[in-house]
This record gives structure tokens, C-alpha cells and sequence, in this order.
């Protein structure tokens, strides 16, 4: 066989792949995009969840509006303190630390506390169950615990308990929202993480008309409104909303509620005296 068969066609294609591998190096400086370090260190700064719940479609978007100035540094609900101490020092402005806050399901009337008025053997969702006859609940402000918000949270923080309810786990959640987006009876809402007392109820008919559903709403009656000692405690729409920066978790209500609409862990109080 003769070399020259064999060197020719090697000499060309290793040249060929120099030129292209020059031409690919040129282009590549020459229509570089130039990105923004400032951008790369937010980015970084962010914890990647990519959950949307800062109001952009994910950490990208919220790191090029934090750096444009069209977003807060306080804005993402899952990277905590820490992250926005972290973005202060990259931005150069003031960190504010704001109160940690977690979902909570507002509603304890599960299925032996609130009665049903008919069997529900439909979809497994609860924006399914609630187009037929607003769903089985009679109360037609509770929670139908069907798990439309458990597929939705991204942070496995929400489970569904005996009786049929869903209970947020408050050291996985991250307050994204995702939850309150899909909860078809809007009956999810932002609380402190360090709150102890909780109004567990969203029932806005009176009294009379609710207490016969379920034995643990809220019925108007006020009486916690007139116990607080802080007047932490408003009433509207025949129902009572705790105003968590005046509520100092005296208990008081949780005492009083004559139905336990108010949720309450006496153990946390008894140990929040030892430690005054």
C-alpha cells in the first residue's frame, strides 16, 4: 500500500480540524454574551428551588430583576435571613429581616368533627370535588383534604392526616405559596413560624347556621375578642382574625373559645413561662 494514501488524508482532516477548531474558538469570543457578575453572584446567592413563589418563573428571572432593581432582596420565601443578608452584601443596600412565616391550614373540621353531606367517589382532587355541590363538606369553607395541595407543594410539607384534612409540616415548609394557589376553598394562609395561637377557622356564616356542621367552627360569638388582654384578637364577616404583631401568645383565648376554633399547644406556653 503506498504511505501516501494513508498520510495525505490524515494530514488534511487534522488540518481541516485545526481551521474549524480556530474558526469556533474566534466565533466564540467574538459573539460572546457578556454576563453580568453581579447577576452570577445573586444567582448563587439564591437557593435554586425554582418555586416560583417570589412571583417570577423561577430563580433566574428573580436574580435579573433583583439586579435591575424591580425586585426586593426580601423576595424569595425560601431562602430565609440568611439569603437576604447575602444578596444585602452583593447589592450593597440594607438587609431587613422580616418575621418567618409558614403556611397553616385554617380548618380542623375533619371528617368526625364536620359533618358530610354525601359520600364523595369522584377524582382524588379537590378542585374536582368541589364542582360537584361545592364538594361533601357541609361546611362550605373547609378543607376537603383530598391532596390537591399536597401534589402541589414542592417541599413534601404537606400531608393528609386521619379524618381527612391536611396538616402542613411547618419545619419543610418554605412559604412558597404553591399551596394557597391551588386550594380550591382558599382555606391555607400565611402564619409566624413562631406563632402558638391560631384561629382555625374560615367560616364566615353565623353562628347559628354553622354550628350544627361542625362542632369546632367558629360561631361569632366574640367571646375571645373581649378576653384578649392585647386586643389582639378582630371580628369580621362572623369571624374572628388574631393580629399576630399585637398577639403576644398569652393563651387566653384558646381558653375561652367555647368550640376550640383556637388552636393552641398549652405545652409551648407552659414552657415559654419557665423560660421568662
Amino acid at each position: 500500500m503506498n504511505l501516501q494514501t494513508i498520510v495525505y488524508p490524515i494530514v488534511s482532516l487534522g488540518g481541516l480540524g485545526l481551521l474549524f477548531g480556530a474558526g469556533l474558538a474566534y466565533a466564540s469570543q467574538k459573539f460572546a454574551i457578556e454576563v453580568d457578575p453581579k447577576f452570577m453572584a445573586v444567582r448563587d446567592a439564591l437557593p435554586g428551588a425554582n418555586c416560583g413563589g417570589c412571583g417570577y418563573p423561577g430563580c433566574d428571572s428573580f436574580a435579573k430583576a433583583i439586579c435591575k432593581g424591580e425586585a426586593p432582596i426580601e423576595g424569595c420565601p425560601v431562602g430565609g435571613n440568611e439569603c437576604v443578608v447575602a444578596l444585602s452584601e452583593i447589592m450593597g443596600v440594607e438587609a431587613t429581616a422580616g418575621v418567618k412565616k409558614v403556611a397553616k391550614v385554617i380548618c380542623n373540621g375533619d371528617t368526625v368533627k364536620c359533618k358530610e353531606k354525601f359520600e364523595y367517589e369522584g377524582i382524588e382532587d379537590c378542585v374536582a370535588a368541589t364542582m360537584v355541590a361545592g364538594g361533601s363538606k357541609s361546611c362550605q369553607y373547609g378543607c376537603l383534604g383530598l391532596g390537591t395541595c399536597v401534589r402541589a407543594c414542592p417541599f413534601d410539607a404537606i400531608e393528609i392526616v386521619d379524618g381527612r384534612i391536611a396538616k402542613i409540616i411547618p419545619e419543610k415548609c418554605t412559604a412558597c405559596g404553591k399551596c394557597i394557589e391551588v386550594c380550591p376553598k382558599s382555606v391555607i394562609d400565611m402564619v409566624p413560624y413562631e406563632q402558638d395561637v391560631v384561629i382555625t377557622c374560615n367560616n364566615k356564616e353565623t353562628g347559628k347556621v354553622v354550628r350544627p356542621k361542625c362542632s369546632v367552627a367558629c360561631i361569632a360569638c366574640k367571646i375571645c375578642v373581649k378576653a384578649c388582654p392585647y386586643e389582639a384578637i378582630d371580628f369580621e364577616n362572623n369571624l374572628a382574625f388574631i393580629n399576630y404583631e399585637k398577639c403576644t401568645n398569652c393563651f387566653v383565648c384558646v381558653e375561652k373559645c367555647p368550640t376550640k376554633a383556637i388552636e393552641g399547644n398549652f405545652e409551648r406556653r407552659d414552657k415559654n413561662k419557665e423560660a421568662m
